[in-house]
């Protein structure tokens, strides 16, 4: 029986694990991808801690997932191998439920997430729902491609489903892993674009990216700088410090929209009359479905925004991890194959 390389986690807390495990073969409806590149994100901590209540163990964690296809299961049709492919976060659903009668399928009841529902992208091979495959141009490597199936997506589908226009005042809160890719998209997707940090040192790098003006949090109030240009039709938040988020408010134009893609756990503190006061906007969002994730790398591949990535290869999976969580990543962290 062929076998393959995988690091998984055996339990909650545990420690990652390279193992030889049988190659799997697809059933119906499913693809097999060889991997060729697998990207770390934040959340592979609910694999590795065990945060996802009723996550079943060994699993192999990874959902930044770029191959190709190698094998196919009965009545799959529109996926052949050989086709270069990736996977993120949203790994399937189920076609019936309310919002995919409605064709919300990323809001599904039952959404499969990669990783968590099935093994990752931590190996040499991973088997995945055909609904949960897209397209990736020629002119993306993987290794760049990877990141872009769950940062990219996360903030390019956000701020084309935020109401902004060409033109806009854009600004993006946080120089991440996610603001990195947020500002790039900001600028090519025609908006005024307005990097948000702390400390002066970010600004060449924010300028770098795309951004056509730097606010340095350390400086002054950024909001007040914020309404200085004109006040931010969207704020991007990407970095989940709820605090700073919540300081941003008072910096939104009139309708402007304060749009939180950072996943932060405590409470944001904005008092109604913030919000009636402009007739502003808290929304959140989150990554997308396949499709979305396709128009994502196509719209990168055509534009020129890619991921700043360090790469390792997967026998190196846990300095690979302890490089993302120590933040001393610039600024995503990529696993490849071979």
């Amino acid at each position: 029986m062929p076998t393959m390389k995988a690091v998984q986690i055996s339990k909650p807390g545990g420690n990652f694990e390279l193992v030889e495990r049988p190659t799997p073969q697809p059933d119906r409806g499913q693809v097999r991808i060889k991997v060729e590149a697998c990207g770390i994100c934040h959340s592979d901590a609910l694999v590795k801690e065990g945060f996802w209540p009723g996550l079943q163990y060994p699993r192999v964690p990874g959902h930044e997932i770029a191959g190709r296809i190698d094998a196919i299961g009965a009545e799959v049709t529109k996926w052949k191998p050989g086709q270069r492919v990736g996977v993120g976060w949203h790994g399937g659903h189920c076609f019936q439920c309310e919002p995919c009668r409605r064709g919300d399928f990323f809001n599904c009841q039952f959404e499969k997430i990669t990783a968590i529902h099935f093994d990752g992208g931590y190996a040499e091979y991973v088997i995945v729902p055909a609904e949960a495959v897209a397209l990736i141009p020629d002119e993306l490597p993987a290794d760049e491609a990877a990141p872009l199936l769950c940062a990219g997506i996360t903030v390019h589908n956000a701020l084309r489903n935020s109401g902004a226009r060409g033109g806009d005042l854009v600004a993006v809160q946080g120089i991440g892993g996610l603001g990195h890719l947020g500002i790039q998209y900001a600028r090519q997707m025609g908006f005024r674009t307005v990097a948000i940090g702390r400390g002066g040192d970010k600004q060449v790098l924010a300028k770098k990216l795309g951004a056509h003006e730097y606010i340095d949090t350390g400086a002054g109030d950024p909001a007040q700088a914020l309404q200085k240009m004109g006040g931010a039709h969207v704020v991007l938040a990407t970095a989940p410090d709820s605090k700073s988020i919540s300081a941003l408010v008072n910096g939104l134009a009139p309708r402007g929209t304060l749009m939180v893609v950072g996943a932060g756990l405590e409470s944001l503190t904005v008092t109604p009359l913030q919000l009636i006061a402009g007739s502003k906007t808290i929304r959140g969002w989150a990554s997308g479905t396949a499709r979305d994730s396709q128009d994502t790398l196509e719209f990168s591949a055509v534009s020129g925004v890619r991921p700043m990535i360090e790469r390792y290869p997967l026998e190196k999976a846990a300095d690979a991890y302890e490089q993302m969580t120590s933040g001393k990543a610039r600024f995503r962290v990529v696993i490849t194959m071979g």
